[in-house]
Order: structure tokens, then C-alpha cells, then sequence
């Protein structure tokens, strides 16, 4: 009799996890690759906001350290689901009223864009913030000789800063990467079909709650162990020729 119940139970998982309908196995693997789409442009976006921020806040005149610093705090205590239901619909609705105000017409904003520019933004405060820890661990030195050599700002940039600095700010942006994969199910708030909202969708339709959330986690999980893999690379890549832990004991 038990085996009858976990064969029908197998058989049951199965369908209801199958790539072709009825089965919602494919939504939710789209509902991934949005995930990981809406993680990778916020995460990218993210990065460049933090690299200005940290060189504004670094080397940039009063006003422009004033007005990052601003942002950077701003951003850092308003709970995040708030900054986006701020940004997603009156970010919106600021867009149109400008073009309004310019004699265009309203637009229609794409909500993949609008959720990349939305957790970009939330993103750019905390890379801020960790880029400019990392630059100033760099060894003084080194800064000082590429401003000796007569270097332009951009290409000390390239060739000194951007290099020395990525074995101290990889850990910080590792963690902040993890945490945009997870940040893509706040856009759910707002309906757009990312992983958690395809799985919301998935348990309401079928009434299989835990099947399709234990789904969703084990997939979030996965990303994040092959996010891992890269990231460790990552990281050895950019202290080749640095001394390891266990050598400096």
C-alpha cells in the first residue's frame, strides 16, 4: 500500500514539474533565466554607480561627496522593498511627466528595464561603499607612483586601481551578488514573472505550495553554488602572485 502511495506521489511530482503542460517545469526555469537576467544588469549597473560613488566620494569636490554620501545613506536605511515600490511606480510616473513636460509622448517603461534600473540603483549604494574600502586598502605607493609616471586619471584607473583593488573588493561584491539573485523576488510586489512570482503563480494554480517553494529553493540554491564556483575563480585569478593565508601564519 506504501509503495502504491509513493508511486502515485512520484508519478504525481513529476507532472506537476514537467517541462510541457500541464506541468510547470519550464515556466519556472524561465522564470530563473529572468532572475538571473534582472541579477546580472542590476548587479552590472550597480557596479558602475559604485565605481563613480567611490571616486566621488574619495576625490571629488565637497558637493560631490556631499550629495554620494547622501545617496549612499539614503539608500542603505530605506528597507529595500520600499525604495522599490518608490522607484518602480513614481520613477515611472516621473519619466512620463518629463516627457510630457518635453512634448513627447508617455511611454510605456519595459519591466525588465525598470527592474534593472530600480535594483541597480539599491545595488550602486552598497558597491559604493565596498569599492571605496577597497581602494583605500590598496597600498598608497602604488597611487602615488602612477600619478608620478604623469598617468591620466582614467588610466591609473585601468592599470593601477581597478587591478589592486579586486582581491579586497571580490568578497564584498560576491556577497552583494548573491544578494541581487535574491533581491529579484522583491519585483514580484509588482508583478513582474520573475522565479518567485512564476512559483507563486504555480502553487496557486495547482494548491502544490510545497512542492513548487521547496522547487524554487532548490533552483535559488543552485544558482547560488555555480555562483560560487565562478566567484572562487574569480577571486584566485585576482590574488595571483599574492601570499596565501596559510603562508603568512
Amino acid at each position: 500500500m506504501t509503495d502504491i502511495f509513493l508511486s502515485a506521489s512520484a508519478a504525481s511530482l513529476a507532472e506537476l514539474l514537467a517541462f510541457d503542460p500541464p506541468g510547470w517545469g519550464g515556466n519556472l526555469l524561465r522564470g530563473l533565466l529572468a532572475s538571473v537576467g534582472i541579477a546580472c544588469g542590476s548587479f552590472g549597473l550597480g557596479l558602475l554607480i559604485g565605481i563613480c560613488g567611490a571616486y566621488g566620494k574619495l576625490y571629488g569636490s565637497p558637493m560631490v561627496r556631499d550629495l554620494f554620501g547622501l545617496y549612499t545613506t539614503i539608500v542603505r536605511a530605506v528597507p529595500e522593498l520600499v525604495l522599490i515600490l518608490l522607484l518602480y511606480f513614481a520613477g515611472t510616473d516621473l519619466v512620463n511627466r518629463l516627457l510630457t513636460l518635453l512634448g513627447y509622448a508617455p511611454v510605456d517603461i519595459n519591466g525588465l528595464i525598470a527592474g534593472i534600473c530600480v535594483l541597480g540603483v539599491v545595488q550602486g549604494a552598497y558597491s559604493t561603499e565596498v569599492l571605496r574600502g577597497a581602494i583605500l586598502a590598496i597600498p598608497q605607493g602604488q597611487i602615488e607612483a602612477a600619478r608620478a609616471y604623469g598617468m591620466s586619471p582614467s588610466l591609473q584607473l585601468r592599470r593601477i586601481t581597478l587591478p589592486a583593488m579586486a582581491p579586497y573588493a571580490i568578497p564584498g561584491l560576491a556577497n552583494l551578488w548573491l544578494i541581487a539573485t535574491k533581491d529579484t523576488a522583491l519585483l514580484a510586489v509588482v508583478g513582474f514573472n520573475e522565479l518567485t512570482q512564476t512559483t507563486r503563480l504555480a502553487a496557486g494554480a495547482t494548491k502544490a505550495y510545497f512542492t513548487f517553494f521547496i522547487a524554487a529553493g532548490v533552483l535559488y540554491l543552485a544558482l547560488t553554488l555555480v555562483s560560487n564556483v565562478i566567484i572562487s575563480r574569480f577571486e584566485r585569478h585576482s590574488r595571483r602572485g599574492m601570499p596565501s593565508v596559510v603562508e603568512t601564519r
